[in-house]
């Protein structure tokens, strides 16, 4: 079904939150790769790239509500076939506990928006959320780097969730420099495919030695692509099926890893017409790029004084 949606809404798969008292609710957004290139490899094996992140007012929102026993308790189902255990967000709660040295708990809940597979970074944007939220809740007050440096034992594209900022990426995805996007909006599309990032970076059709490029070529149009896009259209026909649909629209693109595919557009008129030509049965919806992570947006409110009465009545967000 095609549908529209901002950071608020929901898309088809929705799993909601939580009821009781306690909660407190955070945002863990989206993000799109507006480029990814893969320049060279590192003696251990790993890739070096270059990317653009946009986050994006839509995503996931994590629940947690502290708990005096010690216990982390994932409540809701994780994503297909992830254990408990290791469920990122389960993972960054015990790695943020066990650094800090802090003996306080937490219940979480995943109110999942972001479908898993699709290159829009759902799983590292839930465990940094829970870094960044539980920093706060637990007082540990480990700071943005150290967080950051902990987002990167789980994963490549947590650093950029930790702080917030869109950004251009380099080395495994850990070197962030901060970037100033305009307002755009976008045309997103989940094909419902799946393929192990593992089994892309060992295709033989990779790119793996492109001209490395600089802010300057993104800044100035020059097309940069997605090294991963040709590997999945070719091998995945219902990416190239969302491909062809979208190209009737604008330009497409491919989004990290994954199969999920944008258009970019300058309005929301715009995005919202294009959504409305596509053929019905597509998974696709609107999401708006962000200036700054919503997440950091709502701890900056919460430092208001406003926000400090909410927060001591337990009404965050």
């Amino acid at each position: 079904m095609n549908g529209s949606t901002e950071a608020s809404g929901s898309t088809p798969g929705t799993v909601t939150g939580p009821a009781g008292e306690g909660w407190s609710a955070w945002p863990a957004p989206a993000k799109l790769n507006l480029c990814l290139r893969i320049v060279g490899r590192r003696a251990d094996g790993y890739h070096l790239l270059q990317s653009v992140f946009r986050l994006l007012e839509w995503g996931d929102t994590i629940h947690l509500r502290p708990r005096d026993d010690g216990r982390i308790v994932r409540h809701g189902p994780s994503a297909a076939g992830v254990a408990e255990a290791d469920d990122l967000a389960v993972r960054a709660a015990h790695l943020l506990k066990k650094s800090a040295k802090c003996a306080q708990g937490v219940d979480i809940c995943v109110e999942k928006r972001i479908p898993a597979g699709g290159g829009f970074g759902g799983g590292s944007s839930d465990a940094a959320t829970v870094l960044v939220a539980l920093d706060r809740i637990w007082d540990t007050r480990l700071g943005v780097d150290r967080l950051a440096a902990l987002g990167l034992a789980l994963g490549a594209d947590v650093p950029v969730f930790v702080r917030g900022d869109n950004a251009w990426a380099e080395g495994v995805g850990e070197r962030l420099t901060p970037m100033a996007l305009p307002p755009a909006w976008y045309l997103l599309v989940d094909p419902g495919v799946h393929v192990p990032t593992a089994d892309l970076f060992a295709s033989a059709e990779l790119t793996r030695d492109a001209a490395p490029a600089t802010i300057s070529d993104f800044v100035s149009g020059r097309p940069l692509g997605n090294a991963f896009e040709p590997v999945l259209r070719g091998r995945e026909p219902a990416v190239d099926a969302v491909f062809a649909a979208l190209s009737r629209v604008g330009r497409p693109h491919l989004t990290g890893t994954g199969s999920g595919c944008f258009v970019e557009f300058a309005t929301r008129e715009a995005a919202a017409a294009a959504l409305a030509a596509l053929p019905p049965g597509l998974r696709a919806w609107l999401a708006a790029g962000a200036v700054r992570s919503p997440l950091h947006v709502a701890l900056e409110a919460l430092n208001q004084p406003q926000g400090r009465r909410q927060e001591a009545q337990g009404t965050r967000f």
